[in-house]
Parts: structure tokens; C-alpha cells; sequence
């Protein structure tokens, strides 16, 4: 049994927004779901966290809302992503592939021999 991990802070806003930007308008819990899913269920988006992200990017003007009605007829709030999120998943998708090789190089360095520079 793989030990399922909290996302780690930072990484959810990106998540949600390119989660958005796939699947289209979805509620917390289809969010949540989906990040849950495409990690192959390595990951854990609580509710206790997910909502605050999607308030926050929704104040920040990276995602709107919008009360639906869902099959089972119980109003649920739809959140979609706006011309400012798209944007934005494509400034942090940059920064954070700039970050994975940085700390690439980092984890690399006993395994490649690379040696302290003297100068």
C-alpha cells in the first residue's frame, strides 16, 4: 500500500488552474478528485484545503464561480478558469520546470561526479 502525501505547498494553485484549464468547469470535490487521480493517487487535496485555494484564486481573479445545478438536482458552485489564470499556469508552469531542473542538478551530484568549483 503506497502512503498517500499532502500537496506540497506551493504546488496546488498550479494544480487547480491546469486541472481547470483540462477538464473545463468543475466543482471542489471534481477538482480534488481529479488532482487525487492523476497523481495515481500518490496525493491528497483535503477539503480543509481545497476550498481556501479555489477562494483565493477565484479573489485573485485566476478562476470564477458560478451556483449549478448538479444531476442529483443539489446546487453545487462550478469554478472555471479565466483569461488571467491561463496566463498564469503558463508564468508558473515556466518558473516551476526551472525549479525541477535546479533541483535536479542538486539531487544529481553525488551520482555525477560533479565536483565544488574553485573559483
Amino acid at each position: 500500500m503506497v502512503e498517500k502525501k499532502d500537496v506540497r505547498q506551493g504546488t496546488l494553485a498550479l494544480m487547480i488552474l491546469k486541472t481547470l484549464e483540462t477538464m473545463g468547469p468543475l466543482h471542489a470535490y471534481g477538482v480534488a478528485r481529479r488532482i487525487e487521480q492523476i497523481s495515481d493517487g500518490l496525493l491528497e487535496v483535503q477539503y480543509g484545503t481545497i476550498y481556501p485555494a479555489l477562494l483565493k484564486l477565484e479573489q485573485e481573479g485566476y478562476a470564477a464561480s458560478e451556483w449549478t445545478s448538479s444531476e442529483n438536482n443539489r446546487r453545487v458552485r462550478n469554478y472555471k478558469l479565466t483569461r488571467a489564470g491561463r496566463k498564469r499556469i503558463h508564468q508558473e508552469a515556466g518558473e516551476w520546470q526551472k525549479t525541477a531542473a535546479i533541483l535536479e542538478r542538486f539531487l544529481s551530484l553525488g551520482k555525477q561526479g560533479i565536483t565544488r568549483s574553485t573559483t
